[in-house]
């Protein structure tokens, strides 16, 4: 048993061994079989080696291709890298600006509050000082009543002494008493009969005064006669020579007289004003759209050394363009602030000729604006602006050179005459135009055109002009005490621009002398114009005009389909960039050049809710909060002073 027992521990160890050794012979056959698995999967990889060689072969050519363009833009790059650290160094300059503009009008905020601050303290100190002074006045007064009444206690005791005296006088003066009284009786008679020479003198005196007066009237009325006689004089002398023209006319027969008398009488206004005799010597200008015509307006203005926010560039450019629905652009505000030297430069950057008519105050009629006939001369006097519209107007001035030619009139300080008295009437005959392509029927534009007072032979009808759409019109408008407020009709009829007082002084300086302008032609301008069906069908221009009407009858200032469709041609031809245009801006534009200035005058105690509706509407659906500050200004404006809103303008 010892020996069988050795002999199985002996045994033991290899049998342990063996079944180990089994083991592992079956893993390494599990781990051969998966060798094979995987080196039969790479055999197949190796089948499609030729495909994938393939495949990289052409992906390597494209790298190299890839490569060798890359290496042809590097300096590209680099443009494109130095232009980024541009933009960048930009961006964080225009940071940099934007954080000190708002610390400054935080600034200037505070500054407004202490200011609105101290005129309220200094309100109530000068009524507080008024008050004072009354209240002095009148301790004064109680003063020198006081005084009064001790005097006048004073008085009484004396009195009562001298009455006690004067009854012991009394029985002395009895007796005199009746002496007196005829004494009495007699100066009684001679005061009555002084009295009596005094109304006498005073009756005199006062009928020598009248005789004197009415002198003096008889002598202004033989004045103002002797004036109104050569008034007349100068009337019927006038008439005479009118009347000696027309027998002259009457019985003279035609021929080479007429033609002379026609050409005489026509002499002075076939004659070329300055400024298109400037105008001859423009070269014509190369074809470019309405953004480069834009640009150069903006380039010209630098070099001129005037500052003028885009926006207000942009919208008088519209103003201009819409002169079939909107008659001219009005530039109102303070003396100084540019308005004359916008429309000037404007004019020459575009390559529109430029005709400045300084209003004079005495003028009352149409004659001031285009000239008069005189009798006496036989000869019309007509004025620059007269002249240029005649070479201008190729439907009835066959001899025209300037048919392709645009013109700009601006009446300088339009308001220092009453705008109804002298241009009314021209108004009234741009609003009369047919439409553009409509103007070339005679029976159509003959309500627009003006005829001239000029008498002509017998068969010879007087020369007219008409006002083309060549003819773009502005004005200037100052508002001091010297000048008269714009009527209803030239505001309807206008878009109104004004400038308000600037918030810094610029000092800039004309930078280089501007070069010569170049001829913009009309059909190019013409061009530009785009129809108001381009945004009939818009949702925001309709609902915004709709808006405009409901918000003017709540101040009871409605407005009719003209004013609407104003509108809607300045929306549909504001400028347009490579993003297209955001509607808002010309809308914000139209409230604050057509609808603004129609509120002149309101109570703004009574209005408040509208003028709260009105500027919620710029500041929430047009999104002007420039806009809607600036009428919230006018509003505290008007009620920290006469309680009328006056409409102060914005500043960009």
């Amino acid at each position: 048993m010892a020996v069988l027992h050795d002999r199985v521990v002996t045994a033991a160890g290899p049998t342990r061994a063996l079944e180990d050794l089994e083991g592992q012979i079956t893993e390494r056959r599990g781990r051969l079989a998966d060798i094979e698995n995987d080196l039969s999967e790479r055999r197949k990889a190796l089948a499609n080696i030729a495909d994938v060689q393939a495949d990289y072969d052409a992906t390597k050519r494209q790298l190299e291709d890839l490569q060798a363009e890359w290496n042809q833009l590097e300096d590209r790059r680099a443009e494109i890298r130095a232009l980024r650290e541009e933009v960048e160094a930009e961006i964080a300059r225009k940071q940099t600006l934007d954080a000190e503009l708002a610390a400054a009008r935080a600034d200037l905020d505070a500054i407004h509050e202490r200011l609105a601050a101290a005129e309220r303290l200094f309100a109530q100190k000068d009524e507080m000082e008024r008050e004072h002074a009354a209240l002095e006045t009148k301790l004064a007064e109680l003063r020198s009543e006081a005084v009064k009444l001790g005097e006048a206690q004073e008085r009484v005791a004396r009195l009562e002494a001298r009455s006690q005296e004067l009854q012991r006088e009394l029985s002395q003066t009895e007796g005199r008493a009746q002496t007196t009284e005829s004494q009495l009786a007699e100066l009684t008679a001679r005061l009555a009969a002084e009295r009596a020479n005094m109304a006498a003198a005073q009756s005199e005196f006062a009928q020598t005064a009248a005789r004197t007066a009415a002198g003096e009237e008889r002598a202004r009325a033989v004045e103002n006669e002797l004036v109104r006689l050569e008034e007349r004089r100068s009337a019927l002398m006038a008439q005479l020579a009118k009347l000696e023209s027309e027998m002259g006319e009457a019985t003279r027969t035609g021929g080479e007289n007429s033609e002379e008398a026609i050409a005489e009488r026509l002499k002075e206004l076939r004659t070329l004003p300055p400024v298109l005799g400037h105008m001859r010597n423009w070269k014509e200008r190369a074809a470019e759209n309405e953004g480069e015509a834009l640009k150069r307006v903006s380039e010209r203005l630098k070099q001129s050394g005037l500052d003028y926010h885009a926006r207000v560039v942009s919208a008088f450019h519209t103003a201009m363009k819409v002169n079939e629905t909107t008659q001219m652009a009005v530039l109102a505000g303070i003396s100084g602030t540019g308005k004359s030297q916008l429309p000037r430069q404007y004019a020459a950057g575009m390559g529109i000729g430029f005709l400045q008519v300084p209003v004079q105050p005495r003028w009352d009629s149409p004659q001031d604006l285009m000239g008069f006939y005189n009798y006496i001369e036989k000869r019309f006097r007509p004025t620059d602006l007269a002249r240029a519209l005649y070479q201008l107007d190729a439907l009835n001035n066959g001899k025209s050179d300037f048919s392709d030619r645009m013109m700009m009139i601006l009446l300088d300080e339009m308001n220092l005459a009453r705008v109804e008295y002298y241009f009314s009437e021209f108004l009234s005959r741009l609003e009369s135009r047919p439409p553009a392509d409509r103007v070339g029927d005679r029976t159509l534009r003959k309500d627009a055109e003006i005829e001239l007072e000029i008498p002509m032979p017998r068969g010879t009808d007087a020369p007219r002009i008409f006002p083309g759409y060549n003819l773009l019109f502005a004005g200037t408008m100052n508002e001091d005490e010297s000048t008269q407020s714009l009527s209803d009709k030239v505001v309807d009829r206008a878009n109104v621009l004004r400038f308000s007082a600037p918030k810094t002084i610029h000092t800039n300086l004309q930078k280089q002398a501007p070069s010569e302008p170049e001829a913009l032609s009309a059909n190019r301008w013409r061009s530009w114009i785009r129809p108001v069906s381009d945004v009939e069908g818009d949702r925001l221009v309709s609902d915004s005009v709709e808006r405009m009407v409901a918000l003017m009858k709540d101040f009871k200032r409605p407005f009719g389909h003209r004013l609407g469709r104003a509108i809607m041609a300045y929306v549909a031809n504001y400028p347009r960039n490579e993003r297209g245009s955001d509607l808002r801006t010309p809308l914000a534009d139209q409230v604050e050049m057509r609808l603004l200035p129609k509120l002149r005058g309101l109570e703004v105690q009574f209005n408040d809710t509208a003028f709260g509706a009105l500027r919620d509407y710029v500041s929430q659906t047009l999104q002007d909060d420039v806009l809607a500050k600036a009428i919230e200004d006018s509003v505290r404006a008007a009620q920290e002073g006469t309680g009328q809103f006056v409409w102060n303008g914005v500043t960009r």
